[in-house]
Formats: C-alpha cells, structure tokens, sequence
C-alpha cells in the first residue's frame, strides 16, 4: 500500500504536471539555499523562510513551519541539508492534517444529506462557474443527481455560462431572469431538486465584495429561504479561490469567512502559477479544509485535495 493507493498513477501524473511551476521554483531556491551545506544552520533557516514566504505560503504559516523545523534542529542536534526535503514535507503534511475535513468521500462516496446541498461563493473571475460545472460532472458521473442553481443573478454572464455547463454535463438548471431575488431561485432549485429526488444540488451565488454588509445580508437571506424547504442547509459552503493571486486568495478567505459560515475550500488555476504554496498558507490561516484543486482545463483537473499526494508532487524529487 504506497502513498498513492488512492491515487492513480494518471492523477499523480495530472498533479506533477499541475504543479510544475510551483514546484520548480521552490526546489531551484532549495537546491542553492543548501548546496555545499552540510547541516541544517541558520543561514539554511532563513533562506527556507525566504522561499516560503516567495513562494506564497504566507508570513504566519513560514513561521509555524521554520518554528517546528528549528525545534526538530534543536532536539536532534544535527540534521543533513539533504535531509531538508523530507523534513519539509512531513512538517507541511502534519500543518496540512489540522484543517483536513476526513469525513470527505469523494465523489461516490455516500452523501451525508440527500439532498445534499453545496451553496458556492467566491469573487467573479475566480473559475466559479467552471469548478461548479466541472462539480457537476464529477457527481453525475459517480451516478449522482444534480441539479444546479443559477442565483447568481447579478451578472446576465453568470446564468448564461452555468447554462452552458448544465446543458454540457446534461443536468438541469433552475434560474430566473438577471436581478431577480437570489434567495428566490436558491428556493426554487431546492423545491425542483426535491421533487426531482437529486442527490445533489449546487448554488451558485453572485461573487461580490464592494460591500461586505450586503454580502453578509445575501447570504443570509439566502440560507434561510433554502432552510425553508430543506433544514439544516447548506450543508456545505464552498469558497472557490485563485491560487494564481497568491496574497490576494488570503484577503478574499478573510472576506467570505466574515461573511458566511465557509466549511470547505476549492483553489483553482494552481496549473498556470508558481504561487502554488498558498493552498498551504490558507488551510493553516483559516483552518478550512481545502477540498477540491484545480490543475487544468478538463473535468479531469478538479482533484480531490489529497495533501500527502500534494506534499509530495510539490516536494519531489529534484
């Protein structure tokens, strides 16, 4: 049973090729912070702050790292630089564990809730509407049904793209016309879903942050009416962020955090950035488990977040 026992050889090869750029920059800046060293000093400490910090881990997160890095330094006295690879990825792996949610099943798994209702949120441009069509597809082909819903009324763009991901994964959409009530249509889909038996149902919401009352307060509402057909919902609150904005992806968190009840994370477009490390520095930050990543264009290249798998790719060999 090797590390990717759950994981195919084609889906570690997706996620090598994925993080290529992140991985390249991190292990060149590794490989010069240590060569000719003999052991793990100070000088070899800072300089691995520093690639944690380029590489978009975030301040506090580099810190906790190098912190449990020193300490292991200390009790050990001696530690070869060669050893700096492993030691990194089992520190980022355990950093990893404290926010992972372990009830996930992927996508055939059984759902803990039928139907089992996923609210997303997330600023425009950030491959909202993309990962809740890949989602769609993902579930449907796990033999899952779904039904979607277009309450991202705000933007004439956003119903009209979420339809053509419906009807290219052949799953129904419920929607209304642009700047009709959110919570109207979120109750709608929730009423159509119910009727229709799906399995699944996946709101979309308008990604807004020019005000955070009123996006606190549309939220809410929205909550609320959905609550009205099916208690307890959503039972999942998905914040989708761009892992190729680096720093911003933690203001963006901070924002929808305050503002909703987020319980599971998707980073997307980790393909196209070498700032991949953020998808360490939010998990840690918020304590959020990262759900879902996105490595590519296809429907293939939204991965269940595997953080051994992760720490692997990102930390392999040179």
């Amino acid at each position: 049973m090797g590390l990717f026992n759950k994981f195919s050889s084609s889906k570690k090869d997706k996620l090598d090729e994925g993080l290529s750029k992140t991985k390249e920059n991190v292990l060149k800046k590794l490989t010069r912070a240590v060569v000719g060293k003999t052991k793990v000093d100070e000088n070899v400490l800072d300089d691995l702050e520093e690639i944690l910090i380029t590489s978009d881990v975030g301040v506090n997160t580099t810190i906790k790292i190098i912190d449990r890095i020193e300490e292991r330094v200390a009790k050990d006295k001696y530690i070869n630089a060669s050893e700096l690879d492993v030691i990194l990825q089992e520190e980022i792996t355990s950093l990893l564990s404290e926010s992972e949610n372990e009830s996930v099943n992927g996508f055939e798994g059984d759902l803990p809730a039928k139907p089992y209702v996923i609210m997303v949120v997330g600023v425009n441009g950030v491959g909202k509407t993309t990962t809740i069509g890949k989602l769609a597809a993902k579930f449907k082909n796990a033999g899952k049904a779904v039904t979607l819903g277009a309450a991202d009324t705000f933007r004439a763009a956003a119903i009209e793209q979420l339809e053509i991901w419906a009807n290219r994964v052949d799953v129904p959409l419920v929607k209304q016309k642009m700047g009709s009530d959110p919570a109207s249509v979120a109750y709608d889909t929730l009423a159509s879903a119910k009727s229709n038996n799906s399995d699944v149902v996946i709101i979309d919401t308008a990604g807004r942050l020019h005000n955070k009352v009123n996006l606190m307060n549309e939220l809410s509402k929205i909550k609320k009416v959905m609550q009205k057909v099916v208690p307890d919902t959503p039972h999942e609150v998905l914040l989708i962020l761009d892992g190729s904005t680096g720093q911003n992806a933690f203001e963006q968190a901070k924002q929808f955090t305050n503002a909703t009840e987020v319980n599971a994370m998707a980073i997307t477009k980790l393909d196209g950035t070498a700032k991949g490390g953020v998808v360490i520095g939010v998990s840690d930050q918020f304590k959020i488990p990262v759900k879902y990543i996105g490595i590519g264009e296809g429907v293939e290249d939204l991965q269940l977040f595997d953080r051994k798998a992760f720490v692997s790719s990102l930390f392999g060999k040179r």
